[in-house]
């Protein structure tokens, strides 16, 4: 398992060394219609479909938390747990080898089935989310057995369980965050408070530079941000 200081030594990641190449979106629309076809077998694979679909057509099942997280514990008191992801949920969120869903706490994927373009293909805003974060789990499994760390921040009662959590992988020996990756590839934005404003500052940072790289979903110029005025009214503060 990694080490606290490994994992909090970039807390400020490069927008511009995360790019969604077309071949990799290529891979993984592919990887996600055979996990399709697959699901009518599988219990687990039917479970991770049926979350799927409702998200392709911007309908997000998981819940928002019950209570209130408490982010700072990342800062105060890390406390990794390793985690194996199954499949891809929606835009931010994953099925986990224990059964439970890790919804990803400082990001928010697309929900809009707005059809947009990214790494020249046509798709729609939420099956870029859903695509990306699918091609993030592979590549944060593979530095580690198909696992990495996660810190929890909080979870809802009910089943199935929802945990809530940051999560960490090494890449090139550096420690990367999941959610800031998916925010500067532009497949992802920032998760905001009731007021607009970012759970995490420096994730604000990178979905800003992904806008003005035009990197993923931002290379789509009449794309609007889904919180609108509220974003733009806070965006000085952040």
């Amino acid at each position: 398992m990694l080490d606290d200081s490994q994992l909090m030594t970039d807390a400020s990641m490069n927008p511009g060394a995360w790019r969604l190449t077309r071949p990799l979106f290529c891979t993984i629309a592919c990887t996600m219609n055979a996990l399709t076809l697959a699901a009518q077998d599988d219990a687990t694979l039917k479970f991770v479909d049926e979350y799927q679909k409702a998200y392709a057509e911007g309908r997000d099942l998981i819940p928002a938390p019950q209570k209130n997280l408490d982010v700072s514990s990342i800062a105060e008191a890390l406390d990794l747990r390793t985690v194996t992801p199954e499949g891809a949920l929606s835009g931010s969120a994953f099925l986990a080898s224990d059964g439970t869903i890790v919804k990803l706490a400082g990001t928010q994927g697309c929900l809009s089935t707005e059809e947009v373009e990214v790494a020249g293909l046509q798709t729609t805003c939420a099956m870029a989310s859903l695509a990306g974060l699918t091609a993030t789990l592979s590549e944060a499994g593979a530095a580690a057995g198909n696992a990495f760390p996660c810190h929890f921040l909080g979870q809802n009662a009910g089943t199935p369980t929802v945990r809530f959590a940051e999560c960490f992988f090494v890449k090139d020996g550096e420690a990367q965050s999941l959610s800031e990756v998916l925010i500067a590839r532009g497949l992802a934005f920032a998760a905001r408070d009731s007021a607009g404003r970012a759970i995490f500052p420096e994730y604000s940072e990178a979905e800003e530079g992904a806008q003005r790289a035009r990197a993923g979903i931002w290379a789509n110029a009449q794309f609007a941000h889904p919180f609108g005025e509220r974003y733009r009214g806070n965006r000085s503060s952040n």
